[in-house]
């Protein structure tokens, strides 16, 4: 794959059962989807195989909206996630593994060139915005389980 990749992998204080539903039904991903200063409208998400999530980030330091499109190509419950994300284009793929009572995770972004990657590393702060996602992912499964 040479430098096209982006991948991350954390383990989550959380059952499987919890982070597949926070990552799945929009209710709950709009909560903490997107890096930090970001909030998430989503306009659909058909979560199936060939469905279409369409979804705007909206950055609350800049004023800039940023609308993304992707549509999912391979769904295995409680195991995987693959989207084809457009504008920029990229496959990712979210991988699940139950441990115990927590959940690891390992996500990673498939650009087309490395060329590309680079691009949204240096213009979109990409790592730190991955990163950030997981950071909110974390806090936001930290909240829901204060709830229970």
């Amino acid at each position: 794959m040479g430098n096209r990749e982006l991948k991350m992998t954390r383990t989550l204080k959380a059952s499987i059962d919890l982070v597949w539903k926070v990552w799945t039904e929009p209710e709950y991903i709009v909560q903490w989807w997107g890096p930090k200063n970001h909030s998430t409208t989503i306009h659909s998400m058909d979560f199936r195989e060939g469905g279409v999530w369409k979804l705007t980030l909206h950055n609350h330091s800049n004023g800039k909206d940023y609308p993304n499109r992707s549509v999912f190509k391979e769904i295995i419950p409680l195991k995987k996630i693959v989207f084809e994300h457009y504008n920029p284009h990229f496959i990712a793929t979210i991988l699940f593994e139950a441990k115990e009572n927590e959940t690891e995770i390992t996500w990673s972004s498939l650009f087309d060139t490395e060329e590309m990657l680079e691009t949204v590393i240096n213009v979109f702060n990409a790592k730190e915005g991955q990163k950030q996602n997981f950071e909110r992912l974390e806090k936001y499964l930290e909240q829901l389980k204060k709830q229970k």
